[in-house]
């Protein structure tokens, strides 16, 4: 299990807690980086998984040594009057909504995140608390429940819905592959449409590093059927898509052989678009 240096941990309890910092810088700096920006930094024999749990880990350790501080700061931040778009505003529910991620990991994290998300008053406020049950708690009843009332208020504004399939899309872990492949049958997704499909294919293959990279290769395989399909109406969507895998040699040995055997799939294809071939052929050379 990966261990921290409790100077770090106290090190964002401090940074929350400094009222001469602006919050939106605030909430920069209590931001971890990425899965994808640490697996470029190790550069290769990449574990997606040994990095999503390195990272999971240290959230819970800051989350639990700020527990109280993260706590008061966050009732503290509530918007006590209407929606202002300003910026001094817009760093207050960042710096907020970050906190909510972290205390999501604490026990009652979930109901915690429910509440903000039947209470938000604004679409940033909203889509966070969602996607922090989504990534936090996928599966659970208050999730369930939140991803249904999201739809339901928001099905006939198209871009809305494009952040559903986005959140639903980068929820970590191997069952999510499933999830994104039951959500192409949904009645609002299309394949013939551009922005759907970047939601929901581009944010799994660029974003997702767990589900993507599921070490049986599950993610690769529905992903090489999906740019296929996808190849059929807009060669040029699906050239963008193939890039997700221009870096399947940094990954670890099996990953690197299930990521291989997807892009000779796709280049086996009879009547391939230019497009398509070119950035697959590229990222095999």
């Amino acid at each position: 299990p990966p261990g921290f240096a409790q100077r770090l941990t106290e090190l964002a309890g401090r940074i929350a807690a400094d009222e001469t910092l602006e919050p939106a810088y605030r909430a920069l700096a209590l931001s971890l980086p990425g899965e994808a920006d640490i697996a470029r930094d190790i550069g290769k024999g990449i574990d997606p998984d040994a990095i999503f749990a390195a990272r999971e880990a240290l959230a819970l350790a800051i989350a639990r040594a700020n527990r109280e501080n993260f706590t008061g700061l966050y009732e503290r931040l509530a918007d006590k009057g209407p929606f202002s778009p300003d910026a001094a505003s817009a760093g207050r529910r960042a710096l907020r909504n970050i906190l909510l991620d972290y205390l999501a990991l604490l026990l009652e994290g979930a109901a915690l995140a429910a509440t903000h998300f039947r209470s938000a008053s604004n679409m940033t406020d909203r889509a966070a608390a969602l996607t922090v049950l989504a990534h936090r708690h996928a599966g659970s009843a208050e999730t369930q429940q939140a991803l249904v009332d999201f739809e339901a208020k928001y099905r006939n504004d198209a871009l809305v819905l494009d952040k559903w399939f986005q959140i639903q899309a980068g929820v970590p872990g191997s069952k999510t592959v499933e999830t994104v492949r039951a959500l192409t049958g949904h009645p609002a997704f299309s394949m013939a449409n551009p922005n759907r499909v970047r939601s929901l294919i581009g944010t799994f293959s660029s974003a997702n590093q767990t589900g993507f990279h599921r070490a049986d290769g599950e993610g690769y395989r529905f992903f090489a059927e999906t740019v296929l399909e996808v190849e059929k109406r807009n060669p040029q969507v699906a050239a963008r898509l193939a890039t997700a895998l221009r870096s399947w040699r940094s990954l670890e040995p099996g990953r690197q052989a299930k990521a291989r055997e997807a892009l000779l799939a796709i280049a086996g294809t009879e009547k391939l678009s230019a497009d398509l071939r070119d950035i697959v052929e590229r990222t095999l050379a």
